[in-house]
């Protein structure tokens, strides 16, 4: 099988002319970016890196990340890319769990790297920037006349991805190089991508949806249009002016962008072809989508850091919620809640854990130096995602949440995005979450959190609820009015945030 730097050489010999990446006024084509990543290794060698070593990255996504990714891959570096708003602390962790030799940041991070005590004992670089004793960026890029050649075989490690912690440090997750170009060609396959595509790359390079988009479009000789960080309005234009032909993001991310005052003038006819994972869409979001793009494709992707593709659904619109049947690399189930054993499964229509077979050309083998999370998601052979839902009667997977996320109120289990779905059909309703708040009588309760576009009541939702069917026992209890629903970085619904109070009310 082909490593990740045979790919890329591949995809230069097809096409050397095609443009590759764009960054503002940057613009590579494939052979032109190949020198870059050739300087690079070049670079690697000069102050002493060697293969296996960990590079940690702390950048937005930009021409030098994805550059940095491509030349790991030929020089055996295992990038570990973080979140460009880390700490110092969260730096100083990931340095030390990933036993890194390098790291690489640019200017918005740079005051937590200058806290970071253990960026001091590792090789660093600044990327337009600096702090005492770091290299710049522009200097590891050494020209040479002979071409480099790829130093990995595909069982080579690639990537290590760091989980987003919710209640403890965050788990890195490494990933072999045959994993993550199986993940990137069935990421074009599911996603019926052609050659010559051009992407938005701005879901970022620390997190799985990014890294795939930027491999993916290596596969087909596509163009990978840099987007530092999200602005909806920058991303208008970015799709209007290079012509974007699809787009995969997370569902809060298209929210903002088709509610953004700019849309309705801006070109988005090229966009062809849409895709979403990271969370749960709402059915109004689905319905506004689609009939603001009317797309060819709207695939609904749902996967994970460990093992990228669990299910796929190419037609999402159709059956709202729905996260479709498993992909090309992959079997799943869904067995019983608090099943010790993946062969405890549970009923048609039966809301369960879903588990994914470790098999998949996509998988991951086991968490970095956390055998106790080994021993919690891996159990004969099967990974246990976390995640909660049940196949309909087709055999299609609805996913409703997180275990720890559902409701368990006066004895009925409730997940919170079935009443998400319902809620997000008011026209007045621009955001909701929905989470459990203590109490005394019933152990939880259904409490909405509701961003409101238009003036509604609490009763005139809850009339609203009673009339789409929801089941009584589901509705919420409680309406909170709030400024914004707390996300992740990548848009990730945070209901811990909501349980703790730490929201801020309407004003």
């Amino acid at each position: 099988m082909f490593d990740l730097a045979t790919s890329f050489l591949a995809a230069v010999a097809r096409k050397p002319n095609a443009v590759a990446i764009v960054d503002g006024p940057t613009r590579f084509t494939y052979a032109e970016w190949l020198r870059q990543i050739e300087g690079l290794v070049r670079g690697f060698d000069a102050i002493g890196l060697r293969h296996g070593d960990k590079l940690v990255t702390v950048l937005q996504n930009r021409w030098e990340a994805a550059t940095l990714h491509w030349a790991c891959q030929f020089a055996g570096l295992v990038i570990t890319p973080i979140n460009w708003r880390s700490k110092a602390d969260e730096i100083d962790y990931c340095l030390e769990n990933s036993e890194a030799k390098a790291l690489v940041f640019e200017d918005v991070a740079a005051d937590a790297v200058a806290g970071s005590l253990l960026a001091r004992k590792v090789k660093s670089i600044g990327v337009d920037c600096g702090i005492e004793g770091s290299l710049p960026f522009g200097n590891l890029i050494r020209p040479g006349a002979d071409p480099i050649l790829p130093r990995c075989t595909a069982d080579d490690w690639s990537v290590m991805l760091y989980t987003s912690g919710t209640t403890a440090r965050p788990k890195g997750v490494p990933r072999r190089q045959r994993a993550e170009r199986a993940a990137a060609i069935a990421h074009v396959a599911q996603n019926l991508y052609s050659p010559g595509e051009r992407t938005l790359g701005v879901m970022p390079l620390y997190h799985t949806m990014g890294v795939r988009s930027l491999l993916a479009m290596a596969q087909i000789n596509g163009t990978f249009v840099c987007q530092p960080r999200f602005e909806a309005g920058r991303a208008l234009e970015l799709i209007e002016a290079e012509r974007i032909s699809n787009l995969y993001l997370v569902p809060t991310l298209y929210h903002d962008l088709i509610h953004h005052p700019d849309f309705a003038r801006r070109d988005h006819s090229s966009v062809r072809k849409l895709g979403f994972a990271g969370a749960s869409m709402t059915d109004g979001l689905l319905q506004k989508l689609a009939e603001a793009f009317k797309p060819d494709l709207f695939v609904n992707h749902y996967g994970s850091s460990e093992v990228y593709t669990f299910t796929i659904d190419q037609n999402a619109p159709v059956k709202p919620g729905s996260a479709g049947k498993a992909g090309i690399n992959q079997l799943i189930r869904v067995v019983k809640l608090n099943a010790s054993s993946p062969d405890q499964i549970a009923a048609p229509g039966e809301e369960g854990e879903i588990v994914a077979l470790l098999k998949s050309d996509e998988a991951f083998e086991g968490y970095w130096r956390r055998p106790e999370a080994d021993a919690k998601a891996i159990r004969d052979g099967w990974y246990f995602t976390g995640d909660t839902g049940y196949l309909d009667a087709d055999g299609d997977l609805f996913v409703t949440g997180r275990v720890d996320d559902m409701i368990i109120t006066g004895g009925e289990n409730v997940s919170p995005v079935d009443i998400e779905s319902c809620l997000s059909l008011h026209p007045a309703v621009s955001e909701v979450a929905v989470a459990g708040l203590p109490d005394e009588r019933w152990g939880k309760i259904v409490a909405a959190f509701i961003k409101r576009c238009a003036p509604v009541s609490e009763s005139e939702l809850d009339v609203f609820c009673r009339k789409s069917g929801l089941a009584n026992f589901k509705r919420p209890r409680r309406y909170v009015f709030v400024d914004s629903i707390p996300k992740s970085p990548v848009g990730k619904l945070l209901r811990r945030k909501l349980v703790a109070g730490d929201y801020e009310h309407e004003k």
